[in-house]
């Protein structure tokens, strides 16, 4: 029987092929991401397969769980490219951070030691139980400092999931949004994927990110997209041309 409704779309069919992808967990052994550089490697060319064309990994900085400097983020970033060069891949691949906003965040950036994106924009997340306390006092002092946060996520923080208004008070404070692509397939539950639907209607997002951590993620974008209009998501996903290296 002939349809007037489009099929859903998979969505590793979505990105472009000179994507550039600025959420990841792909140093190996580094936090909850890879663990080898095997699973590195395996990542990493799945994701070149699906159209990404430039890395910009971020390890999680999270006090007493994941206490990664910024010096041993760059080293393991200098042994993972040479060994992903003897591996014959040699498409720019850098790392940032992912960085809690805690007590000790606020003396990262206040000392000038973080690991940017790009310029002065810096990953950030929160709690997903509750936000921080002097959550806009954090963000103000950021700005101050030179630094404009992109709020890893927001989808899932199920908090903010009845109050919107705190999505909209977040975007005013001076927060770019970045969607986690995988949000639209319902990988992280129906909820997750509705409030994503809603944030994409109203504008709030800026980028998107694949947040890959392990193989899981990866099967996950032959899931297709559960949204009714693709153009927002297509438009946020062409923004992260902005983060091409230089």
């Amino acid at each position: 029987m002939f349809s007037f409704f489009k099929d859903k779309i998979v969505l590793k069919e979505l990105i472009p092929k000179d994507h550039i992808d600025i959420h990841s967990h792909l140093l190996p052994g580094i936090d909850d991401g890879a663990s080898t550089f095997e699973d590195t490697l395996q990542l990493t060319k799945a994701l070149q397969d699906f159209g990404i064309s430039e890395f910009i990994t971020t390890p999680h900085v999270i006090q007493n769980i994941w206490d990664n400097s910024s010096e041993q983020i760059k080293i393991s970033e200098a042994n993972t490219l040479i060994n992903l060069k003897k591996d014959g891949i040699s498409i720019p691949f850098r790392a940032a951070a992912e960085y809690l906003m805690d007590d000790q965040f606020v003396r990262l950036f206040q000392s000038g030691d973080l690991l940017t994106i790009k310029n002065n924009y810096v990953l950030v997340e929160m709690s997903y139980s509750n936000p921080p306390i002097q959550l806009y006092s954090i963000i103000f002092d950021l700005r101050v400092a030179g630094y404009t946060p992109i709020l890893a996520h927001p989808e899932r923080y199920t908090y903010y999931h009845y109050d919107f208004e705190s999505y909209r008070k977040l975007k005013k404070a001076g927060c770019y949004f970045q969607l986690n692509l995988l949000s639209v397939v319902g990988y992280y539950g129906i909820g997750i994927s509705k409030v994503a639907a809603k944030l994409l209607q109203e504008g709030l997002y800026d980028f998107v990110g694949s947040d890959t951590h392990h193989k899981n993620h990866i099967a996950a974008f032959d899931q297709k997209v559960q949204l009714k209009d693709l153009i927002p998501l297509k438009e946020i996903i062409a923004n992260n041309q902005i983060f091409k290296s230089e």
